[in-house]
């Protein structure tokens, strides 16, 4: 026989009991179901940390703190920019474009549809960044491509001290995105568990593990985020000398040092992508921008008309829930049709 849940509270309720308690007040159950099974709990991602322990947060978990990569760059930027004003140049000069009260200025990446080459580019800087400024070159075995090679070519003796170029990481980065044809938006989800791999395994992303590290992101961002996932037997097709038990290998060693922890709240993922954004505008990287002309000002404000609608139904069916990366899947596809 089932009874309604009480919320009275006695003084020698333990702790753990309390918070229980206090929960099911604020959802309180109206159906009668038995008290073993009544555990009306807020989701974890909706408890958000308070203030003052924000800056000490995971940025990879916590929507207000500054982004690993960010940071990297900042040494990198502050240098490029004491040296224009050295030479009496404003950074960027020749290749931004302003915005003014006639002409307003737009590229076509969007929070919802980011630009792909674009994407791939700016996260493969940002992990240029990991890399040249990492604090020191911890790493584990089974990221190491010297004890786990990815090719049947020999590493050379230096591998681990020379640094990658930027221009090699991207290549990487696009040939696995071009085969597998991921999208834009799982570059930064592969970005978002990259940080959050380092961050909860105390571990640095150097010459020696950054590829594996990569995969492994890649891997792990195609199956949370795409509905049709790419099989690790598939990756074995773009990489022809890795074996699918290896790939199997980092995968569980993957998901094992992020704790299970594959939820990207929609504030993290937003974060990330303006965050990306400012690091493309420091280095100059980014899409050709366009004037603002009322043909594509009436297409952006229907896309953005239909993108609101569908938000808010996945809203309304998600109550209590936080807004996670798999609730944008409605999202992101969404095409205007105007007449």
């Amino acid at each position: 026989m089932g009874g309604s849940v009480s919320c009275c509270i006695s003084p020698r309720e333990s702790p753990k009991r309390l918070r229980r308690q206090l929960d099911l007040e604020d959802c309180p159950i109206t159906a009668d179901v038995s008290e073993e099974t009544a555990t009306c709990l807020q989701h974890i991602s909706d408890r958000e940390l308070p203030d003052e322990l924000a800056q000490e947060a995971n940025p990879s978990d916590h929507p207000r703190t500054t982004t690993l990569f960010l940071n990297k760059s900042q040494t990198d930027v502050r240098e490029k920019r004491k040296s224009n004003n050295i030479n009496n140049m404003s950074p960027g000069l020749l290749m931004r474009k302003y915005s003014s009260c006639s002409t307003i200025f737009l590229d076509d990446s969007t929070v919802s549809q980011p630009n792909l080459k674009n994407t791939i580019k700016c996260v493969a800087l940002a992990i240029y960044y990991h890399i040249k400024n990492r604090d020191s070159s911890r790493s584990l075995d089974i990221f190491d491509e010297q004890k786990h090679p990815l090719s049947r070519e020999k590493v050379a003796d230096d591998y681990s001290a020379v640094n990658p170029e930027n221009r090699l990481i991207y290549r990487f980065i696009r040939t696995l995105f071009s085969s597998a044809q991921l999208t834009a938006e799982c570059a930064i989800v592969t970005l978002v568990y990259l940080e959050r791999l380092l961050t909860y395994a105390e571990m640095d992303i150097c010459p020696s593990n950054w590829k594996r590290i990569v995969l492994g992101a890649i891997l792990l961002a195609s199956k949370v985020w795409d509905d049709q996932a790419v099989w690790n037997v598939d990756y074995c097709q773009i990489l022809k000398d890795i074996t699918v038990e290896d790939m199997n290998e980092m995968e569980r060693h993957f998901l094992e040092l992020l704790q299970f922890n594959i939820n990207v709240p929609a504030s993290v993922y937003a974060k990330y992508y303006f965050d990306l954004r400012s690091l493309a505008d420091d280095n100059n990287v980014g899409s050709l921008l366009e004037p603002l002309s009322n043909k594509r000002a009436q297409k952006l404000e229907a896309i953005s008309r239909l993108c609101e609608d569908q938000y808010k139904n996945v809203s309304k069916s998600c109550l209590r829930r936080s807004v996670s990366a798999d609730n944008f899947v409605h999202v992101k596809n969404t095409k205007a049709i105007l007449s």
